[in-house]
């Protein structure tokens, strides 16, 4: 019973936050960087660095889940 309540409280909060998103993005002023980075085409460079690092990321999590895998079948 008492983990029902506290996993509600962690729910509450998480949407709590997320709404809280929300409103801050509704009342959010033009961003002059992005359009400046936009109208010169640097976006996709950061774009794709930004996917570079994630895939990367990726793809380690998963070599160590398949070596973390294979060490305990042998344990």
């Amino acid at each position: 019973m008492h983990k029902r309540k506290f996993l509600f409280a962690r729910l509450l909060c998480l949407f709590a936050a997320l709404f809280s998103q929300l409103f801050s993005f509704a009342q959010a002023k033009e961003v002059e960087m992005a359009d400046t980075m936009r109208s010169n085409g640097k976006i996709y460079i950061v774009v794709a660095v930004c996917l570079t690092i994630l895939t990367g990321l990726f793809l380690y999590v998963l070599s160590l889940d398949r070596k973390i895998s294979k060490m305990e079948k042998e344990a």
